[in-house]
């Protein structure tokens, strides 16, 4: 027989309580985030982890630049063959025009060489064989030519002047060759000139760079002061240019004295430009000498051949 449990007080039964499925997934999703941010702040302090950096970009690098090209080198000068000379020096040889000048004229396209016009300086060319015209004339190298003027006032140190004044060409009658003048003499000025057809000589008695003495005598308005000379001698400034140094001295003195002027440059109309900036305006100029080309006897509009020595100093140049 069973015994009868015994008697006590009566406790209540402990109350369950049942989650739907819907509740506790619920439960899960807002559960997990805070616990997972819990373990992060208990596993690293403020003084255990630096704070995180903002991200800075670099720089890009600067492109690479490509090695620069060599310049091109200039194309070697073609080898002269034998006879052959340069265009421009075959022309001035011809008595065509200076060297300078005939460089322009073969510029502006005037020149043929066997039927071929020519525009390009250096070209060459052999006098004797090819045929060589300007404006489609043949020329002919002629014997060269010099001859020493005193030129009077009144004529222009040009072949042609588009003024239809006259020139230093009218007055050489009975002349052979093409001949021109050498250096420049204004229409009021007088003095010794060169007459030639040889254009490399030409050339160097006229280059700055030779530096060819050229003497002149001067007749200024009123005596010019010591220290004026002086500046003049030293490199004189004229419209903003510094001019080469000069020699002067007084040749005759007078209340209007001549001066004695030797220049190495001959810039357009120096002299009178000079005096007249300074106050002193020139009323005559005459050229005594050029280079070592110098005649007292030569009267104005008068020529003469020049002789062998003289020739010779000129070319020693």
């Amino acid at each position: 027989m069973r015994k009868p449990a015994p008697k006590g007080p009566r406790t209540a039964p402990a109350r369950t309580t049942t989650r739907t499925a819907a509740e506790r997934s619920a439960a899960r999703s807002t559960e997990r985030p805070a616990a997972r941010a819990a373990s992060r702040a208990s596993d690293a302090g403020p003084a255990d982890r630096p704070a995180r950096r903002p991200a800075t970009r670099r720089p890009a690098p600067p492109p690479v630049k490509a090695p620069a090209k060599p310049a091109a080198r200039p194309a070697a000068p073609r080898p002269k063959a034998a006879g052959q000379e340069r265009l421009q020096k075959i022309l001035a040889a011809a008595g065509i025009d200076s060297r300078r000048a005939c460089e322009q004229i073969i510029l502006d396209g005037r020149v043929q060489v066997n039927g071929r016009t020519i525009s390009e300086l250096g070209t060459l060319a052999n006098p004797r064989r090819d045929e060589i015209t300007v404006d489609l004339i043949p020329i002919h190298r002629e014997d060269p030519v010099y001859i020493l003027m005193n030129k009077p006032k009144g004529y222009v140190t040009t072949v042609k002047d588009d003024q239809g004044r006259p020139t230093v060409m009218a007055l050489l009658k009975g002349v052979p060759g093409r001949l021109y003048p050498v250096g420049r003499l204004d229409f009021n000025s007088e003095g010794l000139l060169l007459m030639t057809n040889d254009g490399a000589l030409a050339q160097v008695l006229t280059g700055p760079e030779h530096e060819i003495p050229k003497v002149y005598l001067v007749k200024v308005h009123r005596n010019p002061r010591p220290e004026l000379l002086k500046e003049f001698q030293e490199g004189f400034l004229l419209s903003g240019r510094r001019l080469k140094p000069c020699h002067i001295e007084v040749a005759e003195k007078g209340d209007n004295p001549w001066l004695k002027v030797t220049l190495t440059e001959g810039k357009n109309q120096q002299i009178r430009r000079m005096f007249a900036a300074v106050g002193h305006p020139v009323s005559k100029l005459r050229r005594v000498q050029f280079g070592p080309l110098a005649d007292p006897l030569l009267k104005p509009g008068a020529w003469r051949y020049l002789s062998p020595q003289e020739i010779a100093a000129i070319k020693s140049l």
